[in-house]
């Protein structure tokens, strides 16, 4: 003798085969859509952790590693054995750093050594010494820029490339290139000119304690760059 059919509360009665088959598939609708939420948070917050870890991990050691204070005085006087040339090393003053000061001796090619500076104000200026260079090393370290003008700080006459109106000129907005005793000298960044001045004049301040200056240049030291500059005419 088969059982009496369940009687379902809801009903009052038996459920009838296709209402069983319903609601079977209505359960199975609701366990699929649960799962399929449960599966799209887990997924999500699998998501948010990845770029997590990537912020956290690629991201700010790259932002503090521009910040970081690297000494390169200790740095030249490291590299300074390699080289019968003195190395610069300018001291702009209180509130500058450097994050970053590398000597290269590539085969064939000028010795090269770099410091790259942040002034008070976080802005950039790359200092690049290149030993033995020559007009076509600076015309490669700035792009093919043409000069602007010219300008005399404290003894060096240095050459003024302004791209601070050109489009995304980067860290060669602006520079300043000078030879100073068998090296040629770049300045070149984003700072404003009373930055670049104040690390143009720790130069010449540096060149002229190892006797650097260029010989034939007799301008004073005090002279402006208002007083001093001459504009060239470049067509």
């Amino acid at each position: 003798m088969s059982p009496e059919p369940r009687i379902v509360a809801e009903l009052g009665r038996p459920e009838t085969p296709q209402e069983t088959a319903d609601r079977k598939a209505e359960s199975r609708r609701r366990h699929y859509a649960n799962q399929t939420t449960f599966n799209l948070v887990i997924a999500l917050i699998a998501s948010l952790a990845i770029v997590a870890f990537l912020v956290i991990v690629v991201v700010r050691p790259d932002q503090s590693s521009q910040l970081e204070p690297v000494d390169y005085a200790a740095a030249a006087e490291a590299a300074q054995g390699a080289t019968a040339e003195h190395l610069l090393v300018p001291e702009p003053g209180k509130g500058w750093s450097a994050n970053r000061a590398d000597y290269s001796a590539p085969k064939g090619k000028p010795e090269v050594w770099r410091i790259g500076f942040l002034s008070p104000d976080g802005q950039y200026i790359g200092l690049s010494q290149g030993v033995g260079a020559d007009d076509g090393w600076v015309s490669n370290r700035l792009d093919d820029a043409n000069p602007t003008k010219s300008v005399t700080i404290d003894g060096i006459v240095w050459t003024v490339y302004d791209r601070r109106d050109t489009d995304n000129p980067g860290n060669l907005a602006y520079a300043l290139a000078a030879e100073i005793g068998g090296s040629r000298v770049v300045l070149s960044g984003t700072a404003t000119d009373a930055e670049f001045r104040a690390l143009a004049e720790a130069v010449a301040a540096d060149a002229a304690s190892r006797d650097q200056t260029p010989s034939t240049d007799s301008t004073d030291s005090t002279d402006t760059t208002d007083s001093t500059d001459t504009t060239e005419d470049q067509g």
